[in-house]
């Protein structure tokens, strides 16, 4: 499954940054997210909770930021399991400033899932992933405010 998106929010590329490298900030504007801890350098633990449909789900296992490029972007690969399949994901997320004082943040990666995950099909996860999505920039534009 594909995700892709952007979104632009009035703050500079280094405010975005820091605001995306800020572990306890994250773990209050990402949707779900009942636990982040960074294990050591760009490596995370988490657990999150997603309603999926008619199915809640909790989520472990490991995030790791790769060819971080500071202020500009990074590739976020996560490992996530869970009693109703597992997914994997290896998602580009870039910074690209637009105005004096505006950042358009976009993101695109593929999602591999597996188990019940998968049998739901693209229309039930990608519905929920456009719509975490959409609470995350909306979260983050409170944060920057």
């Amino acid at each position: 499954m594909q995700l892709t998106g952007n979104h632009t929010v009035n703050a500079s590329p280094a405010k975005v940054w820091a605001l995306l490298m800020d572990t306890d900030t994250l773990a209050r504007i990402v949707p779900g997210v009942q636990k982040l801890e960074r294990i050591e350098g760009n490596s995370f633990k988490s657990t999150l909770g997603v309603k999926l449909g008619p199915v809640s789900a909790s989520f472990n296992g490991n995030l790791e930021m790769e060819d971080v490029q500071e202020e500009k972007g990074f590739t976020l690969k996560v490992q996530q399991n869970s009693k109703v399949g597992n997914a994997s994901a290896a998602i580009k997320i870039d910074l690209k400033p637009v105005a004096d004082n505006q950042t358009e943040v976009a993101f695109d990666g593929d999602v591999k899932l597996s188990g019940m995950l998968a049998s739901m099909g693209q229309r039930v996860v990608g519905g929920v992933a456009n719509t975490l999505s959409k609470q995350f920039f909306t979260n983050m534009e409170k944060e920057l405010a």
